[in-house]
């Protein structure tokens, strides 16, 4: 019997990691994910010095203050490096306020949207394509497929501001990359993973370019110039993480480290009775700080997920 109610103590415990380790994955990302758009932000907008952009950033969300007029299609320039920001992203419609990298690996989307590389940057001419998590780190494409025809999608960059109108929206296989093919017109693709908490097929929404504001010293792109054709982009929705040797022994190493922890709290409890509260107060705290950074170490052993 007393073998019995360890091994039931033993399983009691499994499943409170996995909860625990199941909430990790919904809130302790985002809240990763809320640090690093912080430090993003600030970069973007320094990086820039632009009275321009930073004006531009305080209006993008009052729909009278939308630029109007023909969409004029900024030059063609070399994207930033990877992970660095790319620019602004908003969509009113479901409150999305976000700062997109440059690069779709999971390093990346980690920080927020993803640009993939290859198609051409927001404002310019071509199939310009974004990716985005929908469950995991602050989940910026969650409410995403309530994004209907008609619906604004606002970026903002470092040339200006561009609005574009949602044409459609779909959902197709995981595996399909025509959706980032590039086209002649100024196209704007979204995708995420669906449905939500699975990677199983890929919601799309498309949209085009509508109404565009360039800054003071940015020239329109010359509307008879061809666009470079882009490097192939390949999603990364349902690609394996590429954990390396090394974040695995991380994540061994952490996991020890609880182990060893959570024993000693076990046996200190038993040994000392009298404080045995106290004991499992202070332990409980310790334990669930050591389980967020092994959370940490181990999530990236995952498979990559939008």
């Amino acid at each position: 019997m007393r073998a019995l109610g360890v091994i039931g103590r033993i399983l009691i415990g499994a499943g409170v990691v996995i909860l625990l380790f199941a909430a990790y994955q919904v809130w302790g990302t985002s809240l990763q994910e809320a640090h690093t758009q912080t430090a993003l932000r600030h970069t973007f907008v320094s990086d820039a010095k632009s009275n321009q952009l930073e004006l531009a950033l305080s209006q993008a969300t009052a729909q009278d203050k939308l630029p109007t007029g023909p969409p004029a299609v900024a030059p063609t320039t070399i994207a930033p490096a990877e992970g660095q920001p790319v620019g602004d992203l908003r969509i009113p419609k479901i409150g999305i306020n976000q700062i997109m990298v440059e690069g779709t690996n999971t390093q990346d989307l980690r920080k927020g949207p993803g640009h993939y590389t290859g198609t051409p940057l927001p404002g310019q001419s071509g199939n310009a394509s974004v990716a985005g998590h929908r469950t995991t780190y602050g989940h910026p494409f969650y409410n995403l497929d309530g994004v209907v025809v008609g619906d604004p999608v606002v970026i903002t960059t470092v040339q200006g501001v561009f609005v574009y109108d949602t044409v459609k929206s779909e959902v197709v296989s995981p595996n399909d990359n025509s959706v980032l093919k590039d086209t002649s017109g100024h196209m704007l693709t979204l995708t995420t993973c669906n449905p939500r908490f699975s990677a199983s097929s890929r919601l799309v929404v498309v949209a085009q370019l509508a109404h565009t504001k360039l800054f003071r010293g940015v020239a329109a792109a010359n509307p008879t110039a061809k666009a470079p054709a882009p490097q192939t982009a390949q999603p990364t929705s349902g690609a394996l993480g590429g954990a390396s040797d090394g974040q695995v022994l991380t994540a061994v190493l952490w996991g020890i480290v609880v182990c060893g922890v959570g024993a000693l709290v076990l046996l200190m409890a038993y040994f000392f009775r009298r404080q045995r509260w106290a004991i499992w107060g202070a332990g409980t705290v310790g334990v669930v700080v050591l389980l967020y950074f092994f959370f940490g170490a181990v999530t990236p052993l995952l498979p990559a997920s939008l």
